[in-house]
């Protein structure tokens, strides 16, 4: 069995207090993963600087070489982990044992951050908008203009407290390193997994050791993190949306709210993006913060979902080591049944309808022994203020909702990603004006297909970096 350690600054360290990783269906220990506290985060970070200074010694265009290597690495190697060694296929088996995702799944997660760091040049000259990398590594320098500009490392490392649902999130991390900024990363407690693997694979390319910490643990140890890293990203649900909301230091990741929305001039054309759709909806269990759980459309609401309901509510569980299974398990006792719950209790207030209901043979929730399932649900509604019309769950889970096209800006809320079918170019500009949307597409575009050249939730770069004005030479006379 695996035994893993705690990682301070790249040097293992064992604690007394240990928590054990189970697989979900048979509850077998797959490993026992050393657990962190709060005060030990806290007394290495006083050594934080340090992870900088080592990446600096190193060119950036050294750590991006070294990225492309980290990636074959981490898609294809055999690593050590812990006191043992992990392969790509133990790789995925572990993680789906703990997370509930598909294997297939977490195949194909891992051939995203495999493409990630292959193409990280290509990905960090477009979240700099082409500014020299050296600039950033040495504090000023000269655009391609003449123009002397200077960047300021807003902290030596970003902190990182990670989920358990979604090992795709590991993306958004993964620039740090060329950039020259280290890491300090708290695993969820069901997907140790990827930081670990990630962390290998970086070592056995040649980037240091000591830039990077992993502090497994409970509440605290993430609390820790993010008081104690002067920049750090976390991941959750609404409650923590607000707690950190204004809060500079910390980047939230919450529910994304991704939507459909029809324009009047292409609505009448709904059928031809049924599939789209429904894509968009089930594709990675909709666990996705950019998987569609809403469709607003100004008519044909009730067809739309109809049509929908019929392709995806035969959805259905498959095992986890199914290369076609559709849908991630919730190992987390009683969460799905209170979902299902919650859903059943806003279905009863009028103006929305389940229509997935009479096309899909069982019920929505599947019990097993030690997990639970959510089948696909589709809801149709007429009312655009329901507690319903804008809700998001961790299945595949969409609410069409009726509302005319000027009123849609307005009532669809804050919305990670926006797929727009239209053609009007002053809908088109409201779109482009619209504060609450993050991630727009204009046109047949599906919602989870990110482009990882445009920055997702927020730039990395203005996020660890500020620009500031610099002179070594008087300015000229004015």
């Amino acid at each position: 069995m695996l035994d893993i350690p705690v990682i301070r600054w790249g040097q293992p360290y064992e604690s007394l207090e240990k928590d054990q990783v189970v697989h979900f269906e048979t509850g077998e220990t797959l490993a026992t993963v050393h657990q962190a506290n709060g005060g030990l985060v806290k007394m290495d970070m006083k050594k934080a600087k340090r992870a900088r200074d080592v990446l600096r010694q190193i060119p950036i265009d050294d750590l991006i070489e070294m990225c492309k290597k980290a990636a074959d690495h981490y898609l294809n190697g055999t690593l050590p982990l812990g006191n043992g060694t992990q392969s790509p296929e133990e790789f995925c088996r572990m993680q789906s044992a703990t997370t509930g995702l598909p294997e297939h799944m977490c195949a194909s997660n891992m051939k995203k951050n495999s493409f990630v760091l292959t193409h990280m040049r290509e990905i960090l000259d477009a979240l700099t908008r082409g500014l020299p990398l050296d600039i950033l590594s040495k504090g000023y320098g000269f655009e391609d203009r003449g123009v002397t500009v200077s960047y300021q490392a807003n902290a030596p490392v970003l902190g990182m407290v990670l989920p358990s649902n979604s090992p795709g999130v590991h993306t958004l991390w993964m620039p740090v390193i060329p950039l020259q900024i280290g890491l300090v990363l708290k695993p969820g407690p069901q997907e140790p997994w990827t930081p670990y693997r990630m962390y290998e694979a970086f070592a056995q390319a040649g980037v240091p050791r000591e830039a990077i910490s992993i502090y497994p643990g409970g509440p605290e140890v993430g609390a820790a993190v993010l008081a104690d890293c002067e920049r750090a990203m976390i991941f959750g649900g609404i409650p923590t949306v607000e707690r950190y909301h204004g809060n500079p230091r910390v980047q939230v990741h919450g529910p994304g709210f991704s939507k459909f929305i029809f324009g009047d001039d292409k609505v009448d054309e709904w059928e031809k993006h049924v599939d789209l759709m429904a894509d968009s909806v089930v594709i990675n269990s909709g666990r996705s913060c950019i998987s569609c759980s809403g469709i607003w459309a100004s008519r044909h609401g009730a067809e739309i979902a109809d049509a929908i309901a019929k392709k995806i509510a035969s959805v259905a569980p498959l095992p986890m080591n199914d290369p076609k299974a559709p849908l991630a398990a919730f190992t987390v006792p009683g969460v799905a049944k209170a979902i299902n719950d919650q859903i059943e209790e806003k279905l009863k207030i009028p103006g929305v309808t389940e229509v997935t209901a009479k096309y899909r043979d069982g019920s929505r929730l599947v019990e097993h022994e030690r997990c639970d399932y959510l089948r696909p649900t589709v809801l149709h509604c007429t009312d655009p203020d329901h507690p319903l019309a804008n809700t998001e769950y961790m299945f595949p889970f969409v609410t069409v909702v009726d509302c005319p096209e000027k009123k849609m800006l307005s009532s669809i809320g804050t919305t990670l990603v926006c797929s727009a079918i239209t053609e009007n170019p002053d809908l088109s500009q409201q779109l482009l004006d619209a504060t609450n949307i993050d991630r727009l597409n204009i046109g047949v575009v599906r919602t989870i297909a990110l482009n990882w050249m445009q920055p997702h939730e927020g730039n990395i770069i203005d996020f660890l970096f500020r620009a500031r004005a610099f002179q070594n030479s008087p300015p000229p006379a004015h």
